[in-house]
């Protein structure tokens, strides 16, 4: 199939029609009268904006539908009375609000079926660089798109169609257990790019390496590479690439993307160029068949960011413990939210005996020499190291010894293996 043929029939499945997005926004436009009903009620100086997707012009079809609304509290209210105020001016009738923990803790409120809005508690500025929250830089987020789309109205299909395509191969979202693209990320390099297959083309070159970052700036805000070093907190600089925020030259974009994201990310685009099709739109679990070794794991964590990270974690330490036993070809995560469940997914092969040798003490060291013979009776010397051969076990019984030994650990991670 031709690329455009496929991107063609893309965006009839993820626009909204007419019909469907006046519902969504005059459901949002009901809601916001509420709100505005109880901030003159109560007093509260503040005002309320829709933001994210919809704002944007940028909205997917999707089965759940995520409203991002902003209150933006006057300079005068400190930053933890924000979520509390937020909370009184949610007090709706027949609605029940969910708090979210975070930066500052937001409340989402469902309304009808699909349809979730995230109200987001911010502070009203007049200029990024007075943003007490990386959320109070959203109202410049939503104006800095809005006139991109303005001056070059097709960039919102291209914007949806990289969404769609990041969702499919879940690098979509700034999530810790994703580590991958928000949708303002997606946007601005979709901006950058001029339009979804420059973007995925453009990802395609890039030299991804630990030695150097890719950095990208499109206001210009820095005259010279390396001064971007000192001006970006250096938390925000771990990942591959930094995208300097046109809004703010101080914050980058990209802080959540990981190495481990954008090789995935790289691939599955140098795939789709290379023999476009209809499925690299479709958001699939891993095939169970390509993995011989399946763990699925739960936690009582809050759904969403906070279990999800946690099943993570865990997903990273099975990583360490099976690695001293086999080869890990290929491993996923898959997070499902809606069953606030991980599965970790391994292909893994045994290894060489001579790479089964677990090293002990070096003789030296006679305390720790007797405790590894007492646990190791066939341990051995060599060149003053104390070595024992580790006996090859099958996936099942090195997953029935891992839960074993590691009981404790796994209790004091907040999981449980199902």
């Amino acid at each position: 199939m031709k690329i455009n043929e496929v991107l063609k029939k893309q965006l009839e499945k993820i626009k909204l029609d007419e019909e469907e997005k006046e519902e969504v926004e005059a459901k949002t436009r009901d809601f916001l009268e509420e709100i505005r009903k109880n901030i003159k009620k109560n007093k509260i100086k503040a005002e309320v904006f829709v933001g994210g997707s919809l704002a944007k012009g940028t909205i997917v079809k999707r089965e759940k539908q995520d409203i991002d609304i902003f209150v933006r509290f006057d300079k005068k209210y400190q930053d933890f009375e924000l979520s509390k105020l937020l909370e009184k001016l949610l007090k709706i009738k027949k609605i029940k609000t969910k708090r979210i923990h975070g930066s500052r803790d937001y409340f989402q409120v469902q309304k009808g079926k699909g349809l979730v809005f995230e109200i987001v508690p911010t502070v009203k500025i007049s200029k990024p660089e007075q943003a007490r929250n990386v959320t109070d830089l959203s109202y410049f987020h939503v104006n800095y798109i809005k006139d991109k789309i303005r001056q070059k109205p097709k960039l919102a299909e291209e914007i949806m169609l990289s969404k769609a395509f990041s969702y499919a191969s879940n690098c979509y979202g700034a999530e810790s257990y994703i580590n991958g693209f928000s949708g303002y990320a997606l946007e601005l390099l979709v901006t950058y790019y001029r339009g979804f297959l420059n973007f995925l083309k453009a990802v395609i070159k890039l030299k991804v390496n630990n030695q150097e970052k890719i950095v990208l700036d499109p206001k210009k805000h820095y005259k010279e590479k390396h001064k971007v070093l000192f001006e970006i907190n250096e938390s925000k600089l771990s990942g591959p690439i930094i995208f300097i925020d046109p809004t703010f030259k101080h914050r980058n974009a990209l802080a959540a993307l990981s190495y481990e994201t954008l090789l995935k990310f790289k691939e599955r685009a140098k795939d789709f160029l290379k023999n476009p099709s209809d499925k690299f739109f479709e958001k699939r679990e891993p095939e169970e068949k390509e993995y011989n070794l399946v763990v699925e794991a739960s936690t009582k964590r809050q759904r969403g960011d906070i279990a999800g990270s946690k099943l993570r974690k865990f997903h990273e330490f099975l990583i360490y413990s099976i690695k001293r036993s086999f080869n890990i070809n290929k491993t996923e995560f898959f997070y499902d939210e809606e069953k606030n469940i991980g599965r970790l997914y391994f292909k893994v092969s045994l290894k060489e005996q001579k790479q089964l040798l677990i090293y002990g003490p070096v003789v030296t060291n006679v305390y720790h020499l007797k405790r590894f013979k007492k646990k190791h009776p066939k341990a051995f010397i060599k060149k003053g190291r104390a070595y024992a051969k580790q006996k090859q076990v099958t996936v099942n019984e090195f997953l029935t010894k891992f839960k074993k030994e590691n009981k404790k650990i796994i209790k004091d991670m907040d999981v449980t293996l199902r």
